[in-house]
């Protein structure tokens, strides 16, 4: 009983956060997976799977990409709400070796806070703070969970530039190696 009083008097978590909601949380995200220097790699999540067609076809290295990991992790599936079931991961590593895997992002996120460096004094009020981006990346035998969150600043980020009024860095959640 006293676990139910405790979440009835809780404010219930909103689609629209801004910084007086402290601290944030999110109901929905953004969900992108991506593959690199594996061999028929195979991302299934809220029944849509990501990766390649073949189970022989081979996701080349980050290196080969251009620009950071922080440039290239995207998430363009948008607006899931928390939480599907387990994402399932299927590969196999550059040296041939087969996994297969169940990652519970639910688990990654028990209370639905949303992963961010932003301190709070630094965030700009009465702006709505919307659905990060969950990326999931599979690189060789790692699998790495990352969120990202655009976070409305009060200072502009870069100096001058007018379009900088937030910080979105890409925040490693999780990661294991197979």
């Amino acid at each position: 009983m006293a676990a139910t009083q405790r979440e009835s008097n809780q404010a219930p978590v909103r689609a629209d956060n801004t910084v007086a909601d402290w601290p944030l949380k999110f109901v929905r995200h953004n969900f992108g997976a991506h593959c690199f220097d594996t061999i028929g790699c195979r991302i299934t999540y809220a029944g849509f799977t990501h990766g390649v067609d073949s189970e022989d076809a081979v996701s080349p290295p980050l290196s080969s990409y251009r620009g950071t990991r922080e440039q290239i992790l995207s998430a363009g599936h948008i607006a899931r709400k928390n939480f599907p079931p387990p994402v399932r991961v299927a590969w196999r590593s550059k040296d041939g070796v087969a996994h297969e895997q169940e990652i519970d992002i639910a688990a990654l996120f028990p209370d639905q806070l949303i992963v961010h460096r932003v301190p709070r004094e630094d965030i700009r009020e009465g702006v709505s703070i919307t659905d990060p981006d969950i990326v999931l990346e599979v690189e060789d035998r790692t699998i790495t969970v990352y969120m990202r969150a655009f976070i409305p600043t009060k200072e502009l980020q870069v100096p001058g530039n007018r379009y900088s009024g937030h910080r979105a860095e890409l925040v490693r959640v999780w990661d294991r190696t197979y």
